[in-house]
Formats: C-alpha cells, sequence, structure tokens
C-alpha cells in the first residue's frame, strides 16, 4: 500500500457569454478563417458584468465538491492558480474559501501562467502527502480577456476566460491504484520576453497587456512538453501506449498536434477543448479535464497525463491514475 492523492470530483465554470470568431471579427481586423487555421478556435466564453475570476472559481469549486459528495468545511487546503487575481491581495483563494465555508485552512494563490494548474496540483500533492490537510481544492481560474489588447490581433483573439477545479484527498491505496503518481515541474527565466504582461504593481502601478511572440512560443512548447511528458512516463515505467488521455493545455490546435506526434501518440487520446474555449491559461487543464469526465471519456481506472506551457517559461506534466 501506498499514500496518495486521489481525484476525488471535478468541476468547472464558464461566462455566459459565448463570442465567436465571426463576431470578434466585427470589431478586431481578422476573420473566422485566419483564426481557424492558426489556431483551432472557433470561440471562447468572456467574463460580463459581475463575473470574476473569484466568482468562476467558486462555482467550479462547488461543482467539483459535489462531485466528490463532500461539502466545504471539509477542505483543509486551497490552491488557486491565477494570472488575473481580483486583486492584488488578499489571495483570491481567500473569497473562495469564505464562499464555501472552508474557514481556518490553509488558502493561497500560485502564479505560473498556463502552467499554474500543474504548479499548484503539485504543491497540493505535496502538502496532503505531508500530513498538512487530508483534502484539498485545486483551481484554476482566470479573466484573460480582461488582459488583451483588442488592437494587437495576432494576439487577442487567442484568449477565453473559466475556470476548473478539483477535490483532491489523501487516501492508502494499492500499488496499482488511483491517485498522483508523479509530477514534473521546471521553469526557465530567460525567456520572458517571448510571452508576458507589460505591467503591474511594481513597475506601472497599472496592470498592462499580454505580449507574445507566437513563433518562438510554439517552438519552445512543442519540445519542452514532449520532454516532460516523456520524463514523468519513464519516471514510472511506462510508455506513451499506457496512456489512455493526454489532458494538455489548451493553448493552439498545431501545439496539441505537434506534441502528440513527436511521443507517437494517437490524435484521439487527446482531448481538445481549444476549439469552445481558446486558451485560458491556468483554467485550461482543469476544464478540459472536466469536461472529458463529464461527457464520459475519462473513467475512473484510466491513465492520464496532464500537461501544460506558459510565459515564464514554465511548464510541467502529472501522471494520474484516475
Amino acid at each position: 500500500m501506498t499514500r496518495r492523492s486521489i481525484i476525488a470530483g471535478t468541476g468547472s465554470a464558464l461566462p455566459k457569454r459565448v463570442v465567436t470568431n465571426h463576431e470578434l471579427a466585427q470589431t478586431v481586423d481578422t476573420s473566422d478563417e485566419w483564426i481557424v487555421e492558426r489556431s483551432g478556435i472557433r470561440q471562447r466564453h468572456m467574463a460580463g458584468e459581475g463575473e470574476t475570476t473569484s466568482t468562476l472559481a467558486i462555482e467550479a469549486a462547488r461543482k467539483a465538491l459535489t462531485a466528490a459528495g463532500i461539502d466545504g468545511s471539509q477542505i483543509g487546503l486551497i490552491v488557486l492558480a491565477t494570472t488575473t487575481p481580483d486583486q492584488t491581495f488578499p489571495a483570491t483563494a481567500t473569497i473562495v474559501q469564505d464562499a464555501i465555508g472552508s474557514n481556518g485552512g490553509i488558502a493561497f494563490d500560485v502564479a505560473a501562467v498556463c502552467s499554474g494548474f500543474l504548479y499548484a496540483l503539485g504543491v497540493a500533492d505535496s502538502m496532503l502527502r505531508a500530513g498538512m490537510a487530508q483534502r484539498a481544492l485545486v483551481i484554476g481560474a482566470e479573466t484573460m480577456t480582461r488582459l488583451l489588447d483588442w488592437e494587437d490581433r495576432a494576439t487577442c483573439v487567442l484568449f477565453g476566460d473559466g475556470a476548473g477545479a478539483v477535490v483532491l484527498e489523501t487516501r492508502e491505496v494499492a500499488e496499482d491504484g488511483p491517485g498522483i503518481l508523479t509530477t514534473h515541474l521546471h521553469a526557465d527565466g530567460a525567456h520572458n520576453e517571448l510571452l508576458y504582461v507589460d505591467g503591474g504593481p511594481s513597475t506601472t502601478q497599472s496592470v498592462g497587456h499580454l505580449r507574445m511572440k507566437g513563433r518562438e512560443v510554439f517552438r519552445h512548447a512543442v519540445v519542452n512538453l514532449a520532454d516532460v511528458l516523456g520524463n514523468v512516463l519513464k519516471e514510472c515505467d511506462l510508455s506513451p501506449a499506457d496512456v489512455d488521455w493526454v489532458v494538455p493545455h489548451q493553448a493552439n490546435q498545431r501545439i496539441l498536434d505537434a506534441t502528440a506526434k513527436k511521443l507517437g501518440l494517437p490524435p484521439e487520446k487527446v482531448v481538445v477543448t481549444v476549439d469552445r474555449h481558446a486558451n485560458t491559461s491556468a483554467a485550461s487543464v482543469p476544464l478540459a479535464l472536466d469536461c472529458a469526465v463529464q461527457d464520459g471519456r475519462i473513467k475512473r481506472g484510466d491513465l492520464l497525463v496532464l500537461e501544460a506551457m506558459g510565459g515564464g517559461f514554465t511548464w510541467g506534466a502529472s501522471l494520474i491514475r484516475f
């Protein structure tokens, strides 16, 4: 027997407003054909009045709690990954904590952009196995459209808003039982200028806009993601053929295709939601995971690989038996 963090429930939330490529083309110098060809995106959800990172996170958290069959008072740890917190401080995780009634436990935010959920998952798993709590909520939530420069047509069409959450619970399981098997995380700050926001409290005292050099990001993403996926499989003496589902960060359909090809993974094993949700940064992986759980593709016992890369650069992967 071994002690592991298992995924007891998943949940997600999306803003009410859906913006298609055609609608976006009414105000941005672009077209549906141009966006689909370069990214695979057909629509995205955009937060409106009264919809914030915390409201989306709270909705996703409540759904995950319901799926796990527990209430908020049983959660001892909340780790929320976001690039777009409601406030500079306090942490958005504390807003979620109060809303679900888990006051008194641990709650904090993690900032690793599109890799944020993987970072949050790794931190929560380590803390649970260290005995700091028995159950955790791990959330990725973003309102990325509020960071966009709508005159930057190459970038503004790529992002959307949303949230996803999982409930983790520590249990004693058999070696071939469920739970997080391993998580690998990396960062390389030398590439800051390729994907960043040009503002912040200590420089401009205001929030800036997202800036990205897409061609260079694409090149690094394919190499880094293929490497980290290979490493988590190697650590557990597994091969791509053993994987039931890859749940990747939904940045760009071309990155998803290229990464799968580099690893020799069939496309039908890759969960894809980028066409419906666009790039929701830290929300991307848990949102895609919940979609595949809800539609019945992902089942108990399946071997999953979650992976992401984002600004920083940060990247990582987690191998999980669901």
